[in-house]
């Protein structure tokens, strides 16, 4: 069966599952939604209402990335809660499967690395905003009905996940990434408990409309482990420094001190988070790497790849010199 085949007969079943809640509405074609990073999305309208349609594409095992249920799950588990996510309209389970969930108007603009840019106060709003978001992700109740967390991850096994991925990477793009992971594992701090972590969580993947954070997206890699995963995670693009030869400075923008303060709400300081800092900055370097390998081996053309060697070599130096 060809994908376009494929692709019609996924437009007849959400076309009949949208017709069923949107009763004598006109239902539109499917449109692909450029910047997806797992399996298909497209977005299509009902009448008035406008949907984004995630499915595993043709062919694919529904695992990893392509695992669209899993992310329908969480979205679900979130409904109604203090971290606002887009619902979810429809779930069809049959392979290849597929769900529906509401459009959320807005931008998800980073502001040290994206374009367009973002007016800086209106950046540094929303980067305290989404602080305080990511804190009430982490106070999700991790056993909430229809969520069916994995087990947690703790930072052993989160460092062990990122090193796979640089040891991908040839080893002449990664200068100096064998001494930061030997490093990294000679003192990996104690576990706090763990919570629901978004797995990437910043700007880029929080639509926001003026300075309010509406629907935080992009749920592909969620899991259950420690907080500081993502705090650390998120504090890295707070710095325009923290990306070499491809950031861009926004005045303004929240210190990380600043950040940690909007994040704890008058609750101790979490302890070891330079550890968690340079696990960010390891865990961007090894990407940036699997990514530039895709690139020269033709499976991901981007000319701009080709200037990131000085930037993955810098983020790794500058993760070793946190470690002291």
């Amino acid at each position: 069966m060809s994908t376009a085949t494929q692709v019609s007969e996924l437009a007849v079943r959400v076309r009949d599952r949208l017709a069923t809640r949107h009763p004598g509405a006109s239902i539109g074609e499917l449109k692909t939604l450029p910047g997806g990073h797992s399996g298909l999305t497209y977005s299509v309208t009902a009448g008035d209402a406008r949907y984004v349609v995630k499915a595993v594409p043709p062919g694919q095992r529904p695992i990893g990335r392509n695992d669209v249920l899993r992310q329908a799950r969480v979205l679900g588990a979130l409904a109604g809660s203090a971290v606002p996510v887009p619902g979810v309209a429809a779930i069809d389970e049959a392979q290849p499967a597929w769900f529906a969930m509401d459009f959320a108007a807005g931008e998800a603009v980073e502001p040290v690395l994206d374009e367009p840019e973002v007016p800086a106060a209106t950046a540094r709003t929303r980067m305290l905003e989404i602080a305080s978001v990511l804190r009430r992700l982490h106070e999700t109740d991790v056993h909430a009905p229809g969520l069916d967390a994995p087990e947690p991850l703790d930072a052993v096994g989160e460092l062990e996940r990122w090193s796979r991925t640089m040891h991908a990477v040839p080893a002449e793009l990664r200068p100096g990434g064998e001494e930061l992971l030997n490093r990294l594992a000679e003192d990996v701090p104690g576990d706090l408990p763990p919570v629901l972590l978004h797995g990437d969580f910043r700007l880029g993947n929080v639509l926001c409309v003026g300075e309010r954070a509406v629907a935080v997206v992009d749920w592909e890699i969620w899991s259950v482990g420690d907080p500081r995963i993502d705090l650390g995670w998120f504090l890295l693009f707070a710095d325009h420094r923290n990306f070499p030869q491809l950031g861009r400075e926004v005045p303004g923008l929240p210190t990380e001190a600043e950040l940690l303060d909007a994040y704890l709400d008058g609750r101790p300081a979490l302890p070891a988070m330079d550890w968690f800092r340079a696990l960010g900055r390891m865990k961007m370097a090894a990407i940036m790497g699997h990514n530039l390998r895709r690139h020269r081996e033709g499976k991901h053309h981007d000319p701009d790849q080709e200037r990131l060697p000085p930037t993955i070599a810098a983020m790794i130096r500058t993760a070793r010199d946190i470690l002291g």
